[in-house]
């Protein structure tokens, strides 16, 4: 058991390539794909302010750095403190905690994945971690398809007996959630392991040796909803959720007298609804034009965009995205300045990934 320092770092991972968000992250980092108006990073980034975290390295790749950098600068905006890390080549979560231990030194530290969103705070989990001088503390959540994460086992106390990532035949449903706190005896750990068969440096094989040798790694239950917002279908249900909880309603553009907008609706500075109906939840930003259109329940648009005698329901349009005459275009995901246009009079429902600056005629 370690005595650890009292200055609580945090570790932020923000490289990958995004694979399972193609088309979008061909042009973007998928940390910084929104989800009800705002990059998931953010969510992070508050999530740890709020529990009192001052020092955030970040770790970055050679791909999106400058994307991550430029987004979210020294971190003043959410009152922290950031340093970015550069990880050459994603070679797994515990080679980020290696490639970091420069910068975190004997620091504890709470390790975030940026693509991560959770219904709740971290605070409560902070203290707990500190109260319990343990060496590591998880979170877990049951999930349907446990093959597909890093599973725990636990006995009926809730201690945890062993890890296992991605198991062919799990023991358990009980998923790693992708919030870690440390303490500097990880740092031994990720230097006695070895890569897994795909090549890489697991934190599930990390947390696995300090229990093999003796070390106190304690977990906790979620109870809210979790999302790895990795592929568009988690990406749509994120969205989904924090429209649901978070989202109240906000009238700062124009709604003209033959408009209906009902339910939660946050429009933004600048834009006009004309000849039509929004029903929330639904975000809308700034400098948006909708003429003779419906926007459905559990979508999110972008500043800039454009929608013009079209149906649109629980999507996610990113920013100077342009759709005309559509008839139904519903469970999409439309990247940056993509045109969407329909111009054959048939009449169909689409579900659409699109990538930047993308032009689709239907």
């Amino acid at each position: 058991m370690t005595t650890q320092p009292s200055t609580l770092k945090g570790l932020v991972l923000s490289g990958g390539r995004g694979r399972r968000l193609r088309p979008i992250t061909y042009t973007g980092a998928k940390q910084l794909v929104p989800v009800a108006n705002r990059p998931i990073l953010f969510y992070v980034l508050e999530n740890l302010s709020e529990a009192g975290i001052k020092d955030v390295g970040i770790i970055i790749s050679p791909e999106t750095g400058k994307e991550i950098k430029h987004a979210v600068g020294d971190g003043r905006d959410w009152g922290l403190k950031v340093d970015y890390i550069l990880q050459e080549e994603p070679l797994g979560l515990a080679h980020a905690v290696k490639i970091a231990r420069p910068y975190l030194g004997m620091n504890p530290f709470i390790m975030y994945l940026g693509d991560n969103l959770i219904g709740s705070g971290i605070a409560k989990f902070r203290r707990d971690f500190e109260q319990s001088k343990a060496d590591a503390s998880i979170l877990l959540k049951e999930v349907d398809a446990p093959t597909n994460f890093g599973i725990a086992e636990v006995d009926k106390q809730g201690r945890v007996i062993r890890l296992v990532e991605k198991p062919k035949a799990p023991v358990s449903n009980l998923a790693l959630v992708g919030i870690y706190f440390f303490s500097a005896k990880i740092h031994e750990a990720v230097t006695k392991i070895r890569p897994s068969l795909r090549g890489e440096l697991e934190i599930t094989d990390a947390i696995q040796w300090l229990l093999d040798h003796d070390n106190k790694v304690v977990s906790h239950r979620l109870e809210e909803w979790w999302l790895d917002t990795g592929k568009k279908d988690d990406l749509l249900t994120a969205n989904t959720a924090v429209l649901d909880g978070w989202i109240r309603r906000k009238i700062k553009g124009k709604v003209d007298a033959t408009s209906q907008v009902t339910g939660r609706v946050d429009l933004g500075k600048g834009s006009q609804i004309v000849s039509s109906k929004v029903r929330g939840p639904v975000v809308i930003g700034e400098n948006v034009h909708i003429e003779g259109s419906f926007i459905g329940p559990f979508t999110s648009i972008g500043n800039g965009c454009r929608i013009r005698s079209a149906v649109v329901e629980h999507s996610v349009v990113l920013e100077n995205a342009v759709i005309e005459h559509i008839d139904r275009l519903e469970d999409s995901l439309i990247g940056k300045g993509s045109f969407i246009v329909q111009g054959n009079g048939n009449h169909h429902a689409y579900r659409l990934t699109v990538g930047d600056d993308s032009v689709v005629e239907l």
